[in-house]
């Protein structure tokens, strides 16, 4: 019998029917920017309407956060957060997402598997006025495991040159306003696992990994809104090392943050895995958003409109001279 691509392990009419199975849903974010469908070798964007635009990209994973989905058989909210931890970083610097690609490699290709995770691409895409306009599909026997999947995500946005945000204007004496989280994001998962193995035991009435996989939050709606009508100098997202080493990003040299941290909503969660994994608090703000997935530095005039704005956002702390960049006490 002679040798084939299906005999190396790599199925192709398996990606055929992957690409099925999501064409018609990618093609429902597309805009009348998007110049070509799905299949040719490079993806095309026009860009319109601006006067000195500047393009912010992005790209990210979703960590071991994957594990609890695959074992879970809970594939779905995996692409919101691919998309979400892209989108939610250049929305720091107030851009706009146009268009995004992912990639996803197996070791072998389940096309109902992949077309979940996708659809939850386009789902969250939808959800920010976003084109999902391409991506990759690399089924890889011999270096994934039977039933491993991985997944990266690329965003590119917009900016109008002087609207960047960039921190260079936050000042002592700007207040820090926080955006909850929708829980543990996608950080911090190789500890979670580690503390909590048992995905399927109850926590508050429901299986574990309901809780551990709910989606990373998307911000882009209520920032967007806010920025119509308010001046933010900073954005932190609270991504990998918390809040101790994201919120220093947005803070010039010779200012400091000074968090009170009995104001941080920090969810029950995440106060079961530091009790029940003896995990220093410190570890856990070094590691885990504890609740807050966005943090604002704003000056302190315009703090009362902001919190009126949003909802659910409250103060957290405030901008300081100082040379030690964070403190929380």
């Amino acid at each position: 019998m002679s040798n084939t691509y299906k005999s190396a392990g790599v199925d192709k009419e398996e990606g055929y029917k992957t690409v099925d199975k999501i064409k018609k849903a990618v093609a429902g974010t597309h805009n009348a920017n998007v110049l070509n469908n799905l299949g040719s070798f490079g993806a095309f964007y026009e860009i319109a309407g601006y006067k000195n635009p500047v393009l912010v990209s992005g790209t990210d994973g979703v960590g071991t956060k994957l594990k609890v989905a695959l074992d879970s058989k809970k594939y779905g909210s995996i692409g919101v957060d691919c998309f979400a931890m892209c989108a939610n970083d250049i929305l720091c610097h107030g851009a706009k997402p146009l268009f995004f690609l992912d990639y996803l490699a197996c070791g072998k290709l389940d096309s109902e598997i992949a077309a979940e995770i996708v659809l939850g691409m386009v789902e969250a895409c939808k959800d920010n006025n976003c084109a999902l306009i391409g991506g990759e599909t690399a089924e890889m026997p011999g270096m994934y495991q039977l039933g491993d999947y991985d997944v990266a995500g690329f965003c590119v946005g917009i900016v109008e040159k002087e609207e960047i945000i960039d921190g260079s204007k936050v000042a002592a004496g700007h207040k820090l306003i926080a955006l909850p989280s929708s829980g543990f994001h996608s950080n911090g998962f190789s500890l979670v696992r580690k503390i909590f193995p048992d995905f399927n035991e109850e926590f508050e009435g429901k299986p574990l990994y309901e809780t551990l996989l709910v989606p990373t939050r998307l911000y882009y709606k209520p920032i967007h809104k806010l920025l119509e009508e308010v001046e933010i100098d900073g954005i932190a997202h609270i991504t990998g090392g918390g809040l101790i080493e994201n919120v220093p990003r947005m803070i010039p040299q010779g200012l400091g943050a000074k968090i009170d941290t009995s104001k941080i909503q920090i969810p029950s969660i995440m106060l079961e895995l530091e009790k029940r994994g003896k995990i220093a608090r410190k570890e856990m703000y070094g590691t885990f958003n504890m609740g807050v997935g966005m943090v604002l530095a704003v000056d302190a005039k315009h703090a009362p409109k902001v919190l009126d704005l949003l909802d659910d956002a409250y103060e957290i702390g405030e901008i300081v001279k100082s040379e030690n960049q964070i403190e929380l006490v």
